[in-house]
């Protein structure tokens, strides 16, 4: 956070508690910057460069610089640099412009961006754009929207994330099923998502306990669905940008 932030705010405490608490139970993941996304693609986040700041090419945006790796247990050297931008109207949704306050929307934000074939996965290369916009939040219902969801789309984004974020890159470690910044992502609860885990497990496709899951034989011997599902992801990445995303907007 910023030298000058003054997170003793009493309204800004409410938010602030809730982020701890949330990413004290994310650090017990075996790699707590690791997420799925819907179209299966295990990726990290990190060198998120908080908080935001005015854009320097003269539009009327706040920006936040940061990086997102393939993470399928190769070492990949596929990554994107991102520049994620909110405009002056979406900032005045949010209590703050600092990591406690806007990571989960950013985060969600490049996951869908990923989903929409909009960012591109390379071995090198300039930041591409990841606009945050009023279109993803709802004004009416106070809420961040992302996607539309079903019961199926959820479980089998669960499963993924069981398989590659405990098995392939945690080596069995349990991770945390019911997260709020999925269940943001994927526009449903952690209630439900802990129930759907619940499912899940009845039908040994995962171990649960307290809150946090393994992957089952059953689910492990799904390798190979889920590694086509990332390849075929990968290819929806690998969309025909036009020059100027190709020129990197080297100005954000």
């Amino acid at each position: 956070m910023s030298d000058a932030f003054d997170f003793q705010k009493p309204e800004l405490l409410p938010e602030m508690t809730t982020h701890l608490r949330e990413a004290a139970k994310r650090l017990r993941n075996p790699r707590p910057d690791a997420y799925v996304t819907q179209e299966g693609l295990p990726v990290s986040f990190s060198e998120f460069a908080w908080p935001f700041h005015r854009s320097t090419s003269g539009a009327d945006t706040y920006i936040v610089h940061g990086v997102a790796r393939l993470e399928d247990g190769t070492s990949s050297p596929l990554h994107t640099k991102i520049a994620a931008s909110m405009t002056v109207t979406f900032a005045e949704i949010v209590p703050a412009p600092e990591q406690p306050y806007a990571e989960t929307f950013i985060y969600n934000a490049v996951r869908k961006t990923f989903d929409q074939g909009q960012l591109e996965l390379l071995k090198s290369g300039n930041r591409q754009p990841v606009p945050v916009t009023t279109r993803y939040y709802s004004r009416w219902q106070k809420k961040f929207f992302f996607t539309d969801t079903t019961d199926e789309s959820r479980l089998e984004f669960l499963e993924l994330k069981v398989y590659w974020l405990s098995e392939v890159l945690g080596g069995g470690q349990p991770v945390w099923i019911a997260d709020p910044r999925d269940a943001q992502y994927l526009n449903t609860t952690a209630e439900e998502l802990a129930r759907m885990a619940d499912d899940l497990a009845k039908r040994n496709f995962i171990v649960l306990g307290d809150g946090y899951a393994t992957a089952s034989p059953a689910l492990k011997a799904r390798a190979e669905e889920y590694n086509a599902k990332l390849h075929a992801a990968l290819d929806i990445t690998k969309p025909a940008f036009n020059e100027e995303m190709r020129a990197g907007h080297t100005n954000m």
